[in-house]
């Protein structure tokens, strides 16, 4: 987690320059609920390990509040991200807290995560160049960075999809890739327990 939360702070201060790829096109076929919540399934190689590390759980994206990403298995974790602060829970207990007025970067970060989980290709592009194509009614999207600095860190990132982002795959600099899988989608209120609920 450190090392994301490095990684996407070296972009803190990049500007926007308008992307050729289909971004109004793709951007129409994306369903934007106030509550998107489901399944997400993990699993990173890391560069010199045979075996990537997997893991799995569920998510909650909430228009103007945030994310809540809860891993179930190998071991539980939650991570909650506003706009505000990342927190790191582990049961009842704060792990880690990075607050955006101690730490500017964190606002960044986490609009960044947020655009990304939430298939939002308009904030997406202030930071990465977009290349994109579309097929019938599914679309696929290769970001590499526009700073030096991140594109230091990750290499490129790659999303496909339809009505919603359907995986996310991370390639880091150092060779290291994380692909994310998102599947059982839900929308609106009662896609989330109450307790996720609570966790907001």
């Amino acid at each position: 987690m450190k090392s994301w939360l490095m990684a996407w702070s070296l972009v803190f201060a990049s500007m926007p320059l308008r992307a050729a790829a289909p971004v109004a096109e793709i951007q129409s076929m994306l369903a934007k609920p106030s509550v998107l919540c489901g399944r997400f399934d993990q699993r990173k190689q890391l560069l010199g390990l045979k075996k990537p590390l997997a893991s799995d759980g569920r998510f909650c994206v909430v228009a103007d509040r945030g994310v809540l990403w809860r891993t179930l298995h190998p071991f539980p974790n939650t991570v909650r991200l506003t706009r505000d602060e990342i927190v790191q829970l582990q049961g009842d207990r704060v792990a880690m807290r990075l607050d955006a007025k101690q730490e500017p970067a964190v606002r960044m970060i986490n609009s960044v995560l947020f655009a990304l989980l939430a298939g939002d290709l308009d904030q997406i592009e202030k930071l990465f160049a977009v290349d994109g194509a579309i097929h019938n009614n599914s679309w696929s999207v290769t970001l590499k960075a526009r700073e030096m600095a991140l594109a230091k860190a990750i290499s490129r990132i790659a999303l496909d999809g339809g009505a919603y982002v359907k995986s996310i795959t991370i390639s880091e600099a150092s060779g290291d890739r994380t692909s994310i899988v998102f599947s059982e989608i839900q929308t609106g209120d009662a896609a989330m327990s109450v307790d996720e609920a609570a966790l907001f």
